[in-house]
């Protein structure tokens, strides 16, 4: 039909039907972005619940779990602290320690020599003294034999009667004209157990055959004390061995790209190491937790363009790190902002979605944990504790 030849009525009809498609297409489209607005409305206020809102957690929806290096829990065991996995600490009762003296060393002349503690409730504390001088070329020995005992052995010395005790080493001995009284300090244990009977004995013979060929006298504790001792000491630091982890997961099977988590990370302070993880430190250089990968691979400068990944861990090591409950808010509230900005669900290691009262409950037993390491006189995060949880 030419279109010449229409009448009025049938382009009126044309128009018209022009006129009600698109009327409906626009109508569509203002429903779609209305529906995608509220759904992102809901997703954006179920995350402001998840840890910032202190004044409502008792409406929190969500649930948080103390976390065990990826190991999956019962319910049960999530809601009390187990050892973490790299740990050979034996899963036992809190077994009493015998407090006994401490030994506090003060800083010398030397700008070097660093103030150190140690105390018998952790160390095998043996004392070398002379009415002379010990000279460097003897002590250099004893040093040469400190990696020999599976465990961290320190050398404290006393270059005149009544002075100020020193951390020896390498430097120090060398420009010292020696030590006239030696106390020489072989840790009971670490997160690879308790020392060996055997090791205590080879040190105390090392001390006692020194102290001869010095004219020097020796006091040794008894070995067999002495390994009970740090029996009790690693059953101990087998139940305050915890880890505590957040996860945060990517929501409908997506995926969070490696070049944001690092610059997202960098710009809340972390540092990516050679380990593989993002590092959050305090102005002193202590680590204070970390930020991993949910899955296998690590975070490496060469990877992170092309990385994509599921989740990410952040991680605090309960007995390494000092004044944990403030740390541990510090930490929720970095997890917070991630989970805002990747779009993620904080979760357990059983992907449930953690709630304000889980994240309560497990800063209260991180408070408990380090509550009962100062009561046996190991201050978390402390020179002691950072040597026993290694």
């Amino acid at each position: 039909m030419d279109i010449l030849n229409m009448s009025d009525l049938q382009m009126s009809l044309i128009i018209i039907g022009i006129i009600v498609i698109a009327g409906v297409a626009v109508f569509n489209w203002l429903q779609q972005l209305r529906y995608q607005r509220k759904v992102q409305a809901a997703f954006d206020h179920k995350h402001e619940d998840i840890l910032l809102d202190t004044h409502h957690s008792e409406d929190s929806v969500q649930r948080i779990e103390p976390k065990f290096n990826k190991i999956l829990a019962s319910d049960e065991q999530l809601d009390s602290f187990l050892p973490t996995e790299p740990a050979a600490y034996n899963e036992a009762k809190k077994p009493p320690v015998t407090p006994s003296s401490s030994i506090n060393i003060s800083t010398t002349a030397s700008a070097t020599s660093p103030i150190v503690d140690y105390d018998s409730n952790t160390n095998y504390i043996v004392n070398i003294r002379s009415e002379s001088v010990i000279a460097n070329t003897y002590i250099a020995k004893l040093l040469q034999r400190k990696f020999d005992f599976g465990k961290s052995v320190c050398w404290l010395g006393q270059r005149h009667k009544n002075e100020a005790w020193e951390e020896i080493t390498n430097e120090s001995n060398v420009e010292s004209d020696g030590y006239v009284h030696l106390k020489g300090c072989l840790q009971l244990a670490d997160r690879a157990g308790p020392i060996s009977e055997v090791n205590l004995s080879k040190f105390r013979d090392l001390v006692q055959d020194f102290a001869g060929q010095v004219h020097a006298v020796a006091d040794c504790p008894d070995i067999v004390a002495t390994h009970e001792k740090a029996v009790v000491l690693d059953k101990f630091c087998a139940e305050v061995d915890v880890m505590i982890g957040i996860n945060i997961i990517s929501k409908d099977d997506g995926a969070f790209v490696g070049t944001k988590i690092r610059a997202l990370a960098e710009a809340s302070g972390f540092k990516l190491e050679s380990d593989g993880l993002f590092k959050y430190r305090d102005d002193s250089n202590n680590l204070l937790f970390t930020l991993s990968n949910y899955e296998s691979p690590q975070f490496l400068p060469d990877n992170m363009k092309s990385l994509t990944t599921h989740g990410v861990t952040f991680l605090l090591d309960v007995p390494r790190v000092a004044h944990g409950e403030r740390v541990f808010d510090q930490m929720t509230h970095l997890a917070k902002i991630f989970s805002n900005t990747l779009g993620g669900i904080i979760v357990d290691d059983n992907r449930v979605p953690l709630s304000d009262s889980g994240i309560q409950r497990s800063k209260q037993q991180l408070v408990e944990i380090q509550s009962a390491m100062q009561k046996k006189h190991i201050t978390a995060g402390g020179a002691s504790a950072l040597r026993l949880f290694v």
